[in-house]
């Protein structure tokens, strides 16, 4: 009851942490009870905590004690598996070195303690409370559609991918896979996926969702932040009059728009052959013999181009449906539902 009246004299503090390949984005709520006061958000060139981000986030966060922190998790070491029966789980995955949880009785979800630390780390400038699986994320945001026949689930991000497979509501398939370089992803992809690649890194996905699984690993030895990849420098010892100077400049704006339309197809063409690879090794797999995979529900974070749909489409011959998904307010959605709000 005093907790309760405590905490009605305070707004709470939503921070949502989402990271991309060279930026992290932090999005904030403010919220009364269940209205939302104001909403920010600002994104950082970089990521790694910095000093401007750890001050924006200490501005909100100071307002209220009931302020919760929460990091969408990116690691390659996610795996899901459709079974919550303990004794079944090492039949499917090797647990020892990684921290579970069961989602709604029916499959588990999990990740590496090593990967929780770094995390933990990662942050403890500010503290955080929730890292959020991006399946757990994508089985709420289709929450309409997981109950219908079997289909392809799949959270678009800048760097990689999470799809998952479910019949009636019950996973029977989810991977995590990470976009690769421009010159491994259609040698790797075209053959079997189950051969060990360190570049790669694809294993078999979805984290996990809560943060008090990282009481039980305050024992690791400390690691090194994430190196930031936002390393680009302008040479500027090619310009030697402002003559040069602005023919250069109009010679790169000329180039800009060419260059990323063809970095878009290539990287939306390595997001097909990831999914192609993952449809053929869910085929492949005697267990599921027999099952059809007809349509895809892509939540695009990013905005992909229609190429990657027309892929689908045109060499897979299956029905593609997209929604826009906005990540950080999706993940603010989860940490309220985690807190019964």
């Amino acid at each position: 009851m005093f907790t309760s009246i405590f905490e009605s004299l305070y707004n709470k503090v939503f921070v949502n942490i989402v990271v991309d390949r060279v930026k992290t984005t932090v999005y904030i709520e403010r919220c009364s009870k269940n209205s939302i006061l104001s909403e920010v958000e600002e994104v950082f060139n970089t990521t790694s905590i910095t000093k401007e981000m750890k001050e924006f986030i200490s501005l909100y966060i100071s307002e209220s004690p009931f302020h919760y922190i929460s990091v969408l998790d990116t690691s390659s070491s996610q795996g899901g598996l459709p079974t919550c029966v303990k004794n079944k789980i090492p039949y499917y995955e090797d647990l020892t070195s990684s921290v579970s949880k069961c989602f709604d009785k029916k499959w588990t979800y999990y990740t590496s303690q090593e990967d929780l630390y770094l995390i933990e780390r990662k942050y403890e400038k500010v503290g955080i409370d929730f890292i959020f699986s991006p399946f757990v994320l994508l089985t709420n945001f289709f929450k309409d559609k997981i109950d219908n026949n079997i289909a392809l689930f799949v959270v678009i991000q800048d760097s990689c991918i999470s799809l998952s497979i479910f019949s009636h509501s019950e996973l029977l398939y989810a991977k995590h896979l990470d976009l690769v370089g421009d010159n491994e992803s259609e040698d790797i992809l075209m053959y079997d996926d189950h051969d060990d690649n360190d570049e790669i890194e694809i294993d078999e996905g979805i984290d996990l969702e809560g943060i008090d699984a990282l009481e039980d690993i305050d024992s690791f030895d400390d690691f090194g932040d994430i190196e930031d990849l936002d390393s680009i420098e302008d040479n500027e010892d090619f310009l030697e009059t402002a003559d040069a100077e602005e023919a250069f400049h109009e010679n790169m704006q000329e180039q800009e728009m060419p260059v990323r339309e063809s970095e878009s197809f290539n990287e939306d063409y390595q997001r097909f052959l990831l999914i192609q690879s993952a449809i053929n090794d869910f085929y492949n797999n005697s267990k599921f013999e027999g099952l059809f995979v007809q349509n895809i529900y892509m939540a695009d974070g990013i905005g992909v181009s229609q190429d990657l749909k027309r892929y689908l489409e045109e060499e897979m011959f299956m029905d593609v449906y997209t929604r826009q998904l906005d990540l950080p307010s999706a993940v603010c959605e989860l940490a309220k539902m985690e807190l019964g709000l």
